[in-house]
């Protein structure tokens, strides 16, 4: 037996429950790893809501993160064995492969030795954030030395990541936030600039920084109105990224910039990483590489023992954190 954390019914955190259940051997392929510690994303919230990309069958479980122990390996695993520290790629479907619970299996392909100088709560708080950066700023932005990059909600774990990448290929970090009150935070982790979107003129303020030539790209997960202002202030031929949403306004196309400039809009999960192994594993060696000179180093907001997943999305939703939740098993 072991617990795991699954929702009923659809709703906010108070409709998470720990349950004990038969855990069974891990199939043909997959890894089963003691967890040791949980890392907490806003994909789950959202599943957990209704509101995700995945439809939940109830009941379900969630979650995208973890590290731990690998306790038994299933027929036809190479390069895993019993007592191995580990960590999880986050899957395509966290309905199918859940990482919220005691023990879980993950396919092989999705489980990483992570550098052993990490704790359990720093290396499961790596694999979401870094790669989502990272498949935006290089796999696809190629981003270069020189360049001004944008990042908005930038004190999630995934725009802390960003800031951390952007300086580690020598370009320069713009950080969003809503208000002044974690600029000083945001500096501590190398922003460069600081823009407090709600207490600035967010377009003046971009074109001051980046000068004539501009934004070359944006890395955005609010949408919404912010839209305008960011694609005024872009260079010709800049590219904005979009991986979210949390603009509950509509989001206007910014035609005139987008025909003036050349601009490209795009669209982007992290899933586009994970589903090819050839990027998948540059992406790896780029990050672990990173974690190596400590250029990349997980920034946590707050952990929380097992028992208290509930207080944990609470916290998630609040929005008061800066950089990650993660969960203590």
């Amino acid at each position: 037996m072991a617990r795991i954390i699954r929702f009923h019914e659809l709703g906010g955190p108070e409709v998470l429950r720990i349950e004990d259940v038969d855990v069974p051997a891990p199939g043909p392929g997959q890894v089963q790893i003691r967890v040791k510690a949980l890392g907490i994303n806003r994909a789950e919230a959202l599943l957990r809501s209704g509101n995700y990309i995945e439809t939940a069958p109830l009941p379900s479980g969630l979650g995208l993160e973890a590290a731990g122990i690998v306790e038994a390996v299933g027929e036809g695993v190479d390069g895993f064995a019993p007592g191995d520290g580990v960590s999880i790629i986050p899957p395509i479907s966290m309905v199918r492969t859940p990482a919220y619970g005691e023990l879980v299996a993950f396919p092989a392909e999705y489980v990483v030795r992570h550098p052993p100088s990490l704790s359990w709560v720093a290396a499961a708080a790596i694999w979401m954030q870094y790669l989502t950066a990272y498949g935006a700023l290089i796999d696809i932005a190629r981003l270069q030395k020189g360049d001004f990059i944008a990042v908005t909600a930038a004190s999630s774990s995934v725009g802390l990541a960003a800031i951390q990448i952007v300086n580690m290929v020598g370009a320069t970090p713009i950080a969003i936030t809503r208000t002044a009150a974690k600029r000083q935070s945001l500096q501590d982790v190398g922003a460069a600039h600081v823009i407090a979107s709600q207490e600035e003129d967010l377009e003046m303020r971009l074109r001051e920084i980046a000068g004539a030539d501009g934004v070359r790209v944006v890395f955005d997960a609010v949408a919404g109105p912010i839209f305008g202002p960011l694609t005024a202030a872009m260079s010709s031929g800049g590219i904005l990224i979009e991986y979210g949403g949390l603009s509950s306004a509509p989001t206007p196309f910014p035609l005139p910039a987008v025909l003036g400039k050349c601009l490209t809009l795009r669209g982007y999960l992290v899933h586009e990483i994970t589903r090819d192994p050839a990027r998948l594993d540059a992406a790896k060696r780029f990050i672990l590489e990173g974690f190596a000179s400590g250029a990349l180093k997980p920034v946590i907001s707050r952990t929380f023992p097992f028992e208290q997943i509930v207080e944990a999305h609470r916290f998630l939703e609040s929005n008061e954190q800066f950089g990650k939740i993660v969960v203590t098993v």
